[in-house]
């Protein structure tokens, strides 16, 4: 077959494929709730829901894309709201609408509440009152893999920008709270946006449902060119190319370049969710037919490409031993950073001038080499602003050592208990460090592909770089030291006495909440800048959380403040101790996960429960690490 041929037969089929682009709805992600539990078949509530459902093929379309519709009352009544972006048109919105509910009921085919986004689109039902209210659970993001150059040209652009359209959404009318616009970075580059509420918002609402997706971006999408999140309630996007459509177009619109998809803080109702895998696909198969043979070459070198420097990289992260030697400087006691449970810490230099903080691991792990090796490359890939980042590893004979990067001002329990040092860590900087531990632990609770319980949460294990920002370290010793530790239940208990969980401490039981009460004594110890196993009040040794409880029930919780904090806001430091004693409670399942956590503490609108009896402090005869 000559070339000419082939190339029209190539056209032939990148023309059928992009065809079924436009005429199938993108799925981005879903969600079943359990929030109101699950119906039956033949329920009044499936009756009333295949009602409203159904509702929508026999709509007239209008020309803002917003319904609200409802079936029966109270626990059996369906509420539905839809809403299409607002640069679809209404034939297309309607369409994508029905789509949605079609699918909808088949992913979720028995919870009373569920939620489902499509690109052009999202739908959601439950048997709960929600018009007029602002919701942000549960939520996800996307962003594209892509960097930019001048990130902070680009971050102060894009801020301003989304403070803009926040702005002109939220004051929309009742029909429609949607905004677009762009922002120059440089002459050669520009930024897009769009932000859009549900227009049953009031404008204050629409203001705070935005301003918190807004916020979500730092965690998401730092130094990305494009990003997206997306709530129950409002979302929002940007871009380096225009993806919006001005003259509202009739075919669905393209998603950003090259975009990556991990699930971001979901609700800690989420029973099941799912986000579409054709969203690459769509990007592989829209290309135009004129490059269509040349996109089939430079796949294959593309791919080859990223064959070899994936081996390379796994190559490059395994250092020599005599480097690390040399770098310790023969690990000498003056290059000792600290010692715990799993091994010693030493500070070291390797040629490039290149400061290393490097673990020597004790020898009784029972990995083989290559288990070993696999566990670290794993591991490597976690990638957050409030982790401590692991480089490499060495191995030899018996020898493993785990790299990490270097953080100059050591860990969180060198200010905190320095009676000197605490003067430094006013309220500020101790909201910072107690927002990015949780946004630390929630990453590798949710949002991490490897879903890493830490087990060991404590101050010590909380360093701080040079802006006191807070990086969590030693957060894959569980999976690089303990395989049993991915259980339900462990022989093997590792940790600390007065930050353990008692089902962990007492029976060897974990799980994610097991780090949420360590969280919440790590968050009483800020708070008070006392540790809770030498916890003092006057001349007196308390348990810190019988303490906090006491005064807590007392109404004189303010006591348990550091004097040094003074000056704090009275409102947050209260809510930050009801925070905590939520996080210690002794039920596990009472705790909040670490999603409702960071909710809870970045927005004052989120009502926080009653806390319970928390778990006192348990004497065992666990290894102290």
């Amino acid at each position: 077959m000559d070339c000419s041929r082939q190339f029209f037969f190539s056209s032939l089929i990148v023309t059928f494929l992009l065809s079924l682009t436009v005429a199938q709805q993108q799925l981005l992600y879903y969600f079943c709730l359990d929030t109101s539990g699950s119906f039956t078949r033949s329920s009044t509530y499936e009756a009333n829901l295949n009602r409203v459902l159904s509702s929508f093929s026999s709509n007239t379309a209008n020309d803002y894309g917003f319904y609200n519709i409802s079936s029966g009352q109270g626990s059996e009544g369906a509420n539905a709201i839809a809403l299409c972006r607002g640069d679809v048109n209404s034939g297309g919105c309607l369409d994508c609408i029905n789509n949605a509910a079609t699918e909808l009921r088949n992913l979720c085919s028995n919870e009373k509440e569920a939620i489902i986004w499509y690109e052009n689109c999202l739908l959601r039902y439950t048997n709960r009152s929600i018009f007029g209210v602002a919701e942000t659970n549960p939520s996800f993001y996307m962003w594209n893999v892509n960097n930019v150059t001048d990130l902070d040209a680009f971050n102060q652009a894009l801020i301003a920008l989304m403070d803009n359209l926040s702005t002109n959404a939220s004051s929309g009318t009742s029909l429609r709270k949607f905004a677009t616009g762009s922002a120059e970075v440089t002459a050669a580059q520009t930024i897009y946006a769009l932000v859009q509420c549900t227009p049953d918002l009031t404008r204050p609402a629409c203001s705070s449902c935005l301003s918190q997706a807004i916020a979500l971006l730092p965690s998401c999408c730092n130094s990305k060119q494009g990003g997206m999140v997306f709530g129950p309630s409002c979302n929002l996007r940007f871009d380096i190319k225009r993806f919006y459509n001005l003259a509202t177009a009739d075919a669905p619109l393209p998603p950003p370049s090259a975009p990556q998809s991990p699930p971001s803080p979901p609700s800690s109702k989420r029973t099941r969710g799912k986000m579409s895998n054709s969203y690459r696909t769509i990007i592989i198969i829209t290309v135009p037919a004129a490059a269509f043979a040349v996109l089939l070459i430079s796949s294959c070198i593309f791919f080859l490409r990223v064959k070899k420097s994936k081996a390379k990289a796994e190559k490059s992260l395994q250092y020599d031993f005599s480097t690390i030697r040399a770098a310790t400087d023969d690990f000498s006691d003056t290059n000792k950073l600290g010692q715990g449970g799993f091994g010693t810490v030493y500070k070291g230099t390797i040629a490039s001038g290149e400061l290393i903080a490097v673990k020597r691991l004790t020898t009784d792990s029972g990995q083989g080499d290559l288990e070993f090796k696999n566990e670290v490359q794993l591991v490597t890939k976690l990638q957050h602003k409030n982790l401590v980042r692991l480089q490499g590893f060495c191995l030899e004979g018996n020898e493993r050592l785990l790299i990490y990067e270097f953080v100059p001002n050591a860990s969180l329990d060198q200010f905190l208990f320095d009676p000197v040092r605490r003067a430094y860590l006013d309220w500020e900087r101790r909201q910072k460090i107690i927002g990015g531990i949780a946004q630390g632990l929630l990453y590798l609770h949710e949002d991490s592909r490897l879903q890493i319980i830490h087990c060991n949460l404590k101050a010590s294990n909380i360093l701080l770089d040079a802006e006191l920002n807070p990086k969590i370290s030693d957060f894959g010793m569980g999976r690089l030291c303990a395989l049993d530790q991915t259980q339900s239940v462990t022989s093997r208990i590792e940790g600390t006495n007065g930050y353990m969980a008692p089902e962990y401490a007492l029976h060897g039981q974990f799980s994610i909440k097991s780090d949420v009460f360590s969280f919440g004594v790590l968050l009483l110890e800020i708070l008070c800048g006392q540790k809770n196993s030498a916890f003092c009040v006057g001349e007196n040794v308390e348990d810190l959380l019988s303490y906090a409880w006491r005064i807590w029930k007392d109404g004189t919780a303010l006591k348990l403040v550091d004097p040094i904090l003074w000056e704090a806001s009275r409102t947050q430091v209260m809510r930050c101790i009801h925070i905590g004693l939520l996080c210690v409670q002794e039920n596990a399942a009472q705790r909040p996960n670490m999603a409702s956590v960071v909710l809870m503490l970045t927005s004052d609108s989120v009502t926080v429960p009653l806390p319970s009896e928390p778990a006192f402090f348990v004497h065992s005869n666990t290894r102290k690490t």
